[in-house]
């Protein structure tokens, strides 16, 4: 059971039921920017099986053994680890009373949605053997309305064993959850999850099936079913609310926006919805934005990352209309932006100092061990000096991202690459990759989208028009979606469109690396002629339109303090601890002495596998003193 305990609680407003204050929440709730009063974790221990692929199993499965969700099964913390190949999977669990009370079902909220995470690649879901729905695309979430299966008289499901998951004593009805994901299917949106058995290079263990979190919801009958924040300026924020269920027409909307660390109401903004869409637009002004003296007082940035709450209320129609439905949020005020070569926050030039992260741990895989180690991430990120993240191919738990919107960082969200190039990884990634920027467009710490990365699944881009107009199709796409935001059409390398110019470069020399980005000659020598790897930074007709300049990889400096890994690499090799500071230092003061980069990215935040070029171990202590790291990090 979750019901968000030790959250303070919103001020008193018109709604169902109390709301929390979402700006202040405790990192559990698995959608951080949409929340209701209760709901119902199904993460723990669930049954397993993949010695086969029955489809009598759709109604549960004896012989089976325990797997922790949300766990993968090639992880150790799932219980199961076996790191091999898994082409499809099989869980089970039971649903029983205890859970719907938890969701908060009742007269109130009579619907029940069952909702996932992700879950690695493809998913089918039965109940008591009825199939509710499937989807495919590993790292977005999805959600069914499973009220009439679950609202039924209970069966026989009651008596029937149907393995060791769940609280069978309760037992009114049995989930079933088939994952499929070919790891040889270059076709997959995958980012770094290895086509061979074992790791290799830069790739790591696959991770299969589900690896965020299960749960269950309850809704009225008509509610509000998705929130996007917009920062449409430094004073004006668009919202846009998309409903479910049936509607009798006539409903209104409530918004209301607090800024709780000051205790100071924003804005009340009620509007009349239209008798038959579903999603609305509400534009919802800040008045205090106007003092254009006092405008920085309520910017989100990472050194003052203000949130401000808001609750958002469906109500019936009439002259005294009740509410129907309520849910917390929060949002951030900011803008981003490129211009003169610079990145701008807040309309301000801002030196983007961000770390590589490759949201990958030793027992858990792409999945994080706790709810507690997403926020100790961010935490980490911060005290090593740095002001940004790039989530590499990976799209991160929401619970990161409000960690990164709370405590402060800025993040760059990334697509998982696909290997190849055809119409079904075209179709695929481009699916995907819409559905996460839908799911993330509203955190105030995201400020770039990162569609692809070196030439992933693009890999004759130079030279293949196709290749070069999907990549800007890709970035297009972005853009339609999210004009608020700069785009990265192929961050690396071999830019067809790009807002920022992203260029990778693993030179371990501080004085060569400094020439190669001292100053505007430097700058027009890249540009013009054949870049770092061998690569062009710029094809398909692209041109410099004088956009801000990046150096978004770069160190990966292998120094292993403790146990030798035999096949731990980095692109350069440190002696001791006192080397690897030096060349740390050395590599950071040739980009503080560059006039015109805009921004770096070091590669990387942790050892992962068998790149043992990160900051931190794998376990997340740091190598050296944390205030070493720090000083060649930030120069100070």
């Amino acid at each position: 059971m979750s019901t968000l305990d030790g959250i303070v609680a919103a001020p008193d407003t018109a709604s169902p039921q109390a709301l929390p204050l979402a700006s202040r929440q405790d990192g559990t709730y698995p959608r951080p920017q949409m929340l209701r009063p209760q709901w119902a974790d199904l993460d723990g221990t669930w049954s397993f099986r993949n010695d086969g692929d029955d489809p009598a199993w759709r109604t549960g499965f004896p012989d089976a053994r325990d797997i922790v969700v949300p766990f993968p099964p090639e992880s150790v913390a799932s219980g199961i680890d076996e790191p091999g190949f898994h082409p499809v999977v099989w869980y089970s669990r039971t649903i029983g009373r205890a859970e719907l009370e938890a969701a908060g079902h009742g007269d109130a909220a009579p619907r029940l949605l069952l909702h996932f995470g992700a879950v690695d690649h493809r998913a089918r879901v039965w109940i008591d053997g009825q199939f509710i729905g499937e989807h495919e695309g590993g790292h977005t979430p999805f959600s069914f309305d499973v009220t009439d299966v679950l609202t039924a008289t209970a069966t026989a499901t009651a008596g029937t064993d149907a393995g060791s998951g769940g609280d069978t004593s309760d037992a009114v009805h049995t989930l079933v959850v088939r994952a499929e994901d070919d790891p040889h299917d270059l076709t997959q949106p995958r980012g770094k999850q290895d086509w061979h058995e074992d790791p290799h290079a830069i790739w790591y263990r696959r991770t299969t099936g589900i690896w965020q979190t299960v749960w269950l919801e309850a809704v009225p009958t008509t509610s509000i079913e998705y929130l996007r924040w917009t920062n449409l300026d430094h004073q004006t924020l668009r919202l846009t609310v998309r409903l479910a269920g049936v509607r009798t027409g006539g409903e209104r909307l409530r918004v209301d926006a607090r800024w709780d660390e000051r205790d100071e109401h924003l804005a009340t903004i009620e509007t009349t919805l239209g008798a038959t869409a579903n999603e609305f637009d509400v534009l919802v002004p800040i008045a205090r934005q106007a003092n254009g003296q006092a405008e920085d007082e309520l910017h989100w940035s990472p050194e003052a990352p203000r949130l401000v709450d808001a609750t958002v209320t469906l109500l019936g129609s009439g002259s005294d209309p009740t509410p129907i439905d309520a849910v917390a949020s929060y949002f951030g005020v900011r803008t981003v932006g490129v211009d003169g070569g610079a990145f701008l926050l807040n309309g301000r030039s801002y030196d983007v100092r961000s770390v590589l992260n490759q949201g990958y741990w030793p027992d858990s895989h792409i999945a994080a061990p706790s709810r507690e180690a997403l926020r100790r991430e961010v935490e980490l990120i911060k005290e090593l000096g740095f002001n940004a993240a790039r989530n590499h191919q990976k799209i991160e738990d929401p619970r990161f991202l409000y960690w990164a919107d709370r405590l402060g960082i800025l993040v760059w969200g990334e697509a998982p690459g696909a290997y190849a190039f055809s119409p079904r990884a075209v179709q695929r990634l481009m699916r995907e990759w819409m559905d996460a920027v839908e799911r993330d467009a509203s955190h105030p710490s995201i400020v770039t989208w990162v569609p692809a990365n070196e030439s992933w699944g693009v890999q004759h881009i130079a030279t293949d028009p196709a290749q070069q107009a999907y990549a800007r199709s890709l970035a297009d796409v972005t853009r339609a979606i999210d004009p608020t935001r700069p785009v990265i059409s192929n961050d690396g390398w071999e830019h067809p469109d790009s807002d920022i110019i992203t260029i990778h470069d693993y030179e371990g020399d501080g004085p060569r690396l400094a020439a190669t980005y001292a100053d505007d000659a430097a700058r027009t020598a890249l540009f013009h002629g054949m870049g770092p790897s061998d690569r062009w930074v710029l094809v398909g007709g692209a041109v410099d339109r004088g956009q801000p300049v990046m150096l978004t990889e770069f160190g990966g400096v292998n120094y292993q303090p403790g146990a030798q890994r035999e096949d731990g690499w980095g692109y350069t090799t440190a002696a001791d601890g006192d080397d690897w500071i030096a060349r740390i230092t050395a590599l950071y003061d040739a980009i503080r002495a560059s006039s015109f980069l805009a921004g770096s990215c070091w590669t990387q935040l942790t050892d992962t596998m068998q790149e043992t070029n990160g900051l931190l171990n794998a376990d997340r202590t740091p190598k050296v003193p944390i205030e070493q790291i720090r000083r060649a990090v930030t120069g100070r």
